[in-house]
């Protein structure tokens, strides 16, 4: 009877004893090896933006009542954004008034001033059309043509008067750097020099080389 008391006792205090002997458990979340990870500095590079554009433009003036002629000047520019940008112009022209001087020689309107015209101007343009042009089959360059307008001043005839410009341009962009513009202008100013003032639209047809960085 002791034998069996014993037995029964002994199995039932078996599993007790299990349970206080098992190692305890770690927690699911705690971590159990710590890596040892060496911080170095790492220097970002610094890639041009190529927002900022300069260049050079040629092409013809004409200057109402006087005929066209060839004009050369500068170009600086800032992209805002895909579709905006402005930019300042600084150019240069000779006007002649021959036709003049044919009917009264030595009496034309420009003979006691100086015959050259030189504006500058601040101008903002849109990108209506983004897009490419296909050169060839296997080539494809990106191209905008755009819209453009400001205001600036003219001196011409020792004469110096406000001048508002539109217009129109197409630009073809060959790398990431470089593009060839062509723009259409209308230079719109008054002056006095055929005995009334008068507004003229003086329209410009200039092309041209931009380094973008």
């Amino acid at each position: 009877m002791r034998l069996s008391l014993l037995l029964i006792t002994a199995m039932l205090s078996a599993p007790a004893l299990a349970q206080t002997a098992a190692p305890p458990q770690q927690p699911a979340n705690e971590q159990v090896i710590v890596p040892e990870v060496q911080r170095r500095d790492v220097r970002i590079p610094q890639f041009p933006s190529k927002d900022f554009e300069v260049g050079l433009l040629a092409g013809t003036y004409a200057t109402q009542s006087f005929g066209a002629s060839a004009v050369g000047g500068v170009r600086l520019g800032y992209h805002l954004s895909e579709d905006f940008f402005v930019e300042t112009v600084f150019a240069q022209t000779k006007v002649s008034d021959k036709t003049f001087e044919e009917i009264f020689p030595g009496a034309g309107p420009l003979a006691d001033t100086d015959k050259k015209l030189s504006y500058y101007n601040v101008s903002a343009g849109y990108n209506i059309f983004p897009g490419e042009i296909f050169l060839g089959s296997k080539y494809a360059k990106a191209s905008s043509i755009y819209l453009i307008g400001g205001v600036g001043s003219t001196k011409f005839a020792n004469q110096r008067k406000q001048t508002f410009n539109v217009g129109f341009g197409f630009r073809v962009l060959f790398s990431d750097r470089w593009a060839v513009r062509v723009d259409v202008r209308d230079h719109i100013f008054s002056y006095d020099l055929l005995g009334v003032r008068q507004n003229t639209q003086n329209l410009e047809l200039t092309t041209g080389f931009a380094y973008y960085f």
